[in-house]
């Protein structure tokens, strides 16, 4: 009614759709807490298809409107397209003053297929390319020397679980006795996705976390048979957050083989947010809990402590390459486990 009321008789026209997520970020506000805050369409559309662990595409990223790289596998791989090529235009739109999130958009429009016209050299040529859900990977690993695996999580995504499961198995049949994780840059994710990952690796009816709300509190354990058993080092920064340290407590105070942090005092995120859509396609996130890691601290404000503060330096080989230190502290310290 109000609203109403205010853009009929406002004395000059009134962007409604600003209006209301102006009239809504302010109601958030208003209770003063960090996490509690209101996202457009645009903000949730991203955050939501970061968390899903895939997206709706063809394949590629581009930059400054030129295909960066491919994802094997896809559709654009399987096109014709090249690393490369200039786009210049899809469905015949000519896209040589867009932006690549712009650009972006327009592919992620169309429901089946997309013509993708490119400037390959002199050349001009237009493919016919499907669209597809694209997985997003959110993990990284290698087996380092003396049976040491190296595992980087960068996001706590609906797929986590599933890419670490697979990363562990390849590891282990490469003969990994000793594992390092990297949750450094890691801001966290869903909730869920860290206790399905901690699950990978406690053993049945180890506790994973707390939470608390103003009226309950309910512990939340493994309930599966999966478990590891070697020495594991986490390392940690001032970014890794929620999810990740909900993830590297429960390794720390539950996992019965050893733990330990190198790097930098975690961000110390200790609330939980749930989110509620609103019919436009934003979303209001409003912080609902607060979680307790096994032994009962609450980390908000605080952090995880590392047993081996490193600072990161930088310090560069002489091909140009920056030497990762606080990793080969992480190797020492596992090396002598």
């Amino acid at each position: 009614m109000y609203k109403r009321q205010i853009v009929n008789n406002y004395y000059e026209d009134v962007d409604t759709s600003a209006m209301i997520d102006s009239a809504v970020d302010g109601m958030l506000d208003y209770l003063g807490e960090d996490y509690t805050t209101y996202l457009d369409q645009n903000a949730t559309s991203e955050l939501e298809e970061r968390l899903a662990g895939s997206y709706q595409g063809i394949g590629i990223a581009i930059k400054d409107r030129v295909i960066d790289s491919i994802t094997s596998g896809t559709p654009a791989a399987e096109s014709g397209l090249q690393v490369g090529d200039i786009i210049t235009g899809v469905n015949g739109i000519d896209v040589t003053t867009k932006t690549n999130e712009e650009i972006s958009d327009l592919i992620k429009e169309t429901k089946n297929s997309v013509d993708i016209t490119v400037l390959r050299g002199e050349e001009t040529l237009t493919f016919n390319v499907g669209i597809a859900t694209i997985p997003i990977s959110a993990v990284n690993y290698e087996m380092l020397e003396n049976n040491i695996g190296y595992l980087q999580m960068e996001i706590f995504s609906a797929t986590l679980e599933e890419q670490v499961a697979n990363a562990l198995s390849d590891l282990e049949s490469q003969g990994m006795q000793k594992l390092i994780i990297d949750l450094r840059g890691n801001t966290g994710g869903y909730l869920e996705s860290a206790e399905a990952t901690a699950n990978l690796f406690l053993e049945k009816g180890k506790l994973i976390y707390s939470l608390e709300n103003k009226d309950t509190k309910a512990d939340y354990y493994d309930k599966t048979e999966a478990h590891t058993t070697y020495p594991i080092v986490v390392l940690l920064d001032n970014q890794s957050a929620s999810a990740a340290e909900i993830l590297a407590a429960a390794l720390k105070d539950s996992y019965g083989y050893g733990v330990t942090f190198v790097g930098l005092t975690s961000y110390g995120k200790g609330l939980v947010q749930q989110t509620y859509d609103l019919s436009d396609g934003s979303m209001a996130k409003y912080t609902s809990a607060r979680w307790l890691r096994p032994n009962g601290d609450c980390i908000n404000g605080v952090g995880l402590q590392p047993d081996y503060e490193v600072a990161k330096t930088e310090t560069y080989d002489e091909e140009g390459y920056w030497i990762d230190n606080q990793l080969q502290k992480a190797i020492e310290v596992i090396s002598a486990l």
